[in-house]
């Protein structure tokens, strides 16, 4: 019987992890964002969130609720992993018809990019060919994670990709853009970080008020355009 391509396995005693593989690729994104879109739309009785990532997708759930709504299996886990792999077999996927493009405004001037220098001395290049660079590519984005709204988007050209700092700041502020090896995402609450920040954009990136709170979401592709032209 050959294995199947992903992996189940338990995150604490309230979540669910689903593993599609160790590779980073739009194709495993897909399968974790439409599993965890077809569990949003069609959630079981004590279903909480389904949180994609990278290459794979959590679901977290009551599960008081789950033992009394399921009662022909042994534990919650059993239960919630059956759903799960009825869900997976069906192959749900997202469809490049679902993805928005989004156009983020960016500042690249010295006091919004404190780290654009230190990227094109690295890279031997100067600031408007890093900016160029950057601002050629369209980026998708992966997750959500670390902050509200914030976004993993990649890929970064290899040109202009450099590591993250070696000592975080303890201040970046908000709307602050940032590359960390092939990555780049943009803060969208002030806070410590790491990555090196080669711009801002003065769009409000999460708003808890609105619905939704956060104006990216996984799948997405993101084109930054350069706002001081």
């Amino acid at each position: 019987m050959p294995a199947r391509p992903f992996r189940i396995f338990p995150l604490g005693d309230h979540a669910l992890t689903v593993e599609f593989g160790t590779e980073i690729s739009e194709l495993v994104n897909n399968k974790a964002i439409g599993l965890a879109d077809y569990f949003e739309a069609f959630p079981f009785r004590g279903f909480i969130e389904a949180v994609p990532a990278f290459t794979s997708m959590t679901i977290f759930y009551d599960l008081s609720a789950v033992r009394r709504n399921f009662l022909d299996f042994p534990t919650a886990f059993e239960a919630v992993k059956t759903l799960v792999e009825n869900a997976v077999e069906k192959s749900f996927t997202t469809s490049d018809s679902e993805s928005r493009r989004i156009e983020i405004p960016v500042s690249f001037d010295h006091d919004d990019a404190p780290d654009l220098d230190f990227v094109a001395k690295t890279s031997g290049l100067s600031r408007h060919e890093v900016i160029e660079i950057f601002t050629a590519k369209t980026y998708r984005v992966y997750m959500l994670g670390f902050l509200p709204g914030f976004a993993y988007m990649g890929e970064v050209d290899e040109r202009v990709a450099v590591p993250r700092k070696t000592s975080p700041r303890l201040r970046v502020p908000k709307g602050s853009v940032g590359i960390a090896g092939r990555q780049t995402g943009i803060y969208p609450l002030e806070s410590p970080g790491g990555w090196q920040l080669i711009g801002r954009t003065r769009v409000e990136m999460f708003e808890p008020g609105a619905n939704p709170p956060c104006i990216l979401r996984p799948g997405d592709s993101v084109k930054f355009v350069s706002d001081n032209l």
